[in-house]
């Protein structure tokens, strides 16, 4: 990476400064962190070996579950090391991965949660032609397009970080490296790189945060012709899809959607949609899900009775 400044290292001040509750955002990172992976990882294994959940929905849920893992990871290892260790340097290069990586499995998420939408409003709105439209091949392009859309994001978003000097102060009043926070340290006039950060990643979060509630209004409105039960399934399906969407975009929009200046909450907003919201959606698409519920029941059940055997 060219290195555009005269400092080789930052330091970052992380959620607080205060040894007591440090330990304490260790204790409760850690949790979040390893429920995330179980949780995450218990879904992608019980839909790459469930028959039952073969259909473009959960091969969706697998691409997510796959990526809250990885965008978790990006941030999540360094906070957890950081509250318990007393000098919390990050270099230069790793900074600059870190800021690639938020933004690339971030992206990710969303373009997913855009296809999942897609998936339900052709599933509930358009039934007879539903697997026509969404057969394995399309949605494989689909997968292969979200992932370099993502890319082609990410690598706008690391050459704003680039082209920033920095020569003074070294210290990230926050626990990753973000655009935002870095745009205090850099020593030069940073609105222009704002305003591109703004219609970079905020217009991706915010214009993908309507067309999904506009998408789900119509799905919502379309169910009123269905069948009771129908309705009840589709209602479960998307209310859940409805929570993940709200807990995911909130605070992105929040963070990336403003003029270049920082509260003090910007660091529980990242935390929201980087350490929290991964953990919930396994809990989400399970607790809400008898079906995902029904296939971890009996995949697991039949694991345990040929281990027995």
């Amino acid at each position: 990476m060219q290195q555009n400044k005269s400092i080789t290292e930052f330091i970052l001040l992380g959620l607080t400064q205060d040894p007591r509750t440090q330990k304490i955002v260790f204790i409760i990172a850690l949790i979040f962190y390893i429920g995330t992976i179980m949780g995450n990882l218990l879904i992608i294994l019980t839909i790459k070996f469930s028959r039952t959940l073969g259909s473009p929905m959960y091969f969706f849920l697998f691409h997510l579950s796959f990526t809250d893992t990885c965008f978790t990871t990006s941030t999540a290892p360094r906070l957890i090391m950081d509250s318990i260790s007393a000098k919390k340097v990050i270099t230069y290069n790793e900074c600059m991965t870190q800021v690639f990586t938020m933004h690339l499995f971030g992206a990710i998420e969303i373009l997913v949660l855009i296809l999942m939408a897609v998936d339900r409003y052709v599933a509930i709105c358009k039934p007879l032609r539903y697997q026509t439209i969404m057969r394995r091949q399309v949605c494989i392009i689909l997968i292969i397009f979200t992932w370099i859309v993502s890319f082609l994001h990410s690598i706008a978003q690391i050459a704003l970080a680039l082209k920033l000097p920095f020569c003074g102060p070294n210290m990230i009043d926050h626990y990753c490296c973000d655009l935002q926070p870095l745009l205090k340290l850099a020593c030069m006039d940073t609105y222009m790189i704002n305003v591109q950060l703004v219609a970079n990643s905020g217009a991706l979060c915010s214009t993908s945060f309507v067309l999904l509630m506009i998408s789900y209004c119509i799905i919502l409105h379309s169910l009123r012709n269905h069948s009771a039960e129908g309705r009840k399934k589709a209602l479960s399906t998307c209310t859940s899809h409805i929570t993940v969407v709200i807990l995911f975009f909130v605070p992105c929009i929040f963070i990336y959607t403003r003029p270049p200046t920082t509260f003090p909450m910007d660091k529980m907003m990242t935390l929201f949609y980087t350490i929290v919201t991964p953990f919930l959606n396994p809990l989400i698409y399970t607790l809400r899900n008898a079906e995902v519920k029904n296939a971890m029941r009996k995949l697991w059940s039949i694991k345990i009775n040929s281990e027995s055997k």
